[in-house]
C-alpha cells in the first residue's frame, strides 16, 4: 500500500530549455509526482528519455509547439488518463491521472489557467474575457466531481492579501483584481477544495511562488505573487503533512520565474 505521496507543481516555462533544472529537481527532491506547466513543447518533442532515464518510467504530456503545455512525470503509475479542452481553442491547458494512495485512488488534476493580458475588462481585452471563461467552466466542471482529488498549477491569480508584495498596489492589476479573486474562490469552493498552502502557512504570512524577471534582484526585491497552487478535497487535505514553497529553485541557473511547490501525503 502506498501510504506517501510527495507531489510538485512547477510552471517550468519551457521544459526543454529548462530540462537541467528539472533533473536537478527530480534528483535533488525526488518527488513521486512532477506536474509541469507552460512546457510549450509539441507531445513528439517532449524529452520523455531523459526523464525515463532518472527513473520517472510514467510521463504524460499534453502539448501544443510554442504554447502552454502540461505534463505529468510520475515514479508511481498513472492512470485513467485524461486530457481536457477549455473554451474550444484547442490550447492544452489540462492533464489529469489518478495515483494510488493509502489503499485508494487519488486524482490529481493539472492546470494552467490563461494569464488573461494586461487589461482587466473582458470588453477591450480578449484574453482577459477568456480567462473568464476559462473559469466560468472550471467552476462548472468541479461542481460535478466526486471522490478524493487534488487541484494543482499555475492558476495564475493570486487571491488573497498577502498572496501579493502589495496589495494596495497590485488590486488593479491581472491576477489580483476583485473579480479574479473573487471568481477563483467560487472556483474552489465549487469542488470543495482546500486551500492546502494556506492550511499549512498562516493568512497573515506574505508567501509567493512567482518573481518577475524585470527584477534585477528577484531576491532582494522580493516582489512576488503567489500565482500557483495546491488544493485538496478534505478527505485527501486531512493527510497533507506539508506544503512548502521550494523557492531556492527561482534562483537556479537559467529559472523559471516560478518556484516550485511541494505537498506531501501520509497516511
Amino acid at each position: 500500500m502506498t501510504n506517501r505521496l510527495k507531489t510538485v507543481t512547477w510552471n517550468i516555462n519551457s521544459v526543454r530549455l529548462r530540462l537541467p533544472i528539472v533533473e536537478k529537481m527530480l534528483l535533488d527532491h525526488a518527488p513521486d509526482v512532477l506536474c509541469l506547466q507552460e512546457t510549450k513543447c509539441p507531445d513528439g518533442s517532449f524529452p520523455t528519455a531523459a526523464i525515463n532515464k532518472l527513473g520517472y518510467r510514467h510521463v504524460e504530456v499534453h502539448g501544443q509547439k510554442g504554447y502552454h503545455g502540461v505534463a505529468l512525470l510520475s515514479r508511481v503509475p498513472l492512470e485513467n488518463v485524461e486530457r481536457k479542452e477549455f473554451c474550444q481553442m484547442g490550447d492544452t491547458r489540462h492533464i489529469a491521472a489518478d495515483v494510488a494512495f493509502n489503499g485508494s485512488k487519488v486524482r490529481i488534476h493539472n492546470f494552467y489557467v490563461p494569464a488573461g493580458g494586461d487589461v482587466p475588462d473582458p470588453k477591450v481585452n480578449d484574453k482577459f474575457a477568456h480567462k473568464l471563461q476559462f473559469l466560468d467552466e472550471m467552476e462548472s466542471w468541479f461542481k460535478g466531481f466526486d471522490g478524493q482529488s487534488i487541484v494543482v498549477g499555475d492558476l495564475n491569480i493570486a487571491p488573497y492579501e498577502n498572496d501579493v508584495w502589495s496589495h494596495k498596489q497590485l488590486i488593479k492589476v491581472v491576477s489580483h483584481t476583485p473579480l479574479e479573486c473573487q471568481r477563483l474562490e467560487e472556483v474552489r469552493q465549487a469542488g470543495n477544495y482546500i486551500d492546502t498552502m494556506r492550511k499549512h502557512m498562516p493568512m497573515d504570512q506574505k508567501i509567493y511562488t512567482w518573481w518577475s524577471y524585470r527584477a534585477k534582484d528577484w531576491s532582494a526585491s522580493n516582489k512576488g505573487r503567489r500565482l500557483d497552487h495546491v488544493w485538496m478535497t478534505p478527505e485527501t487535505a486531512q493527510h497533507t503533512k506539508d506544503v512548502h514553497i521550494l523557492r531556492d529553485a527561482r534562483g537556479w541557473e537559467k529559472p523559471s520565474d516560478h518556484a516550485p511547490v511541494m505537498a506531501v501525503l501520509e497516511a
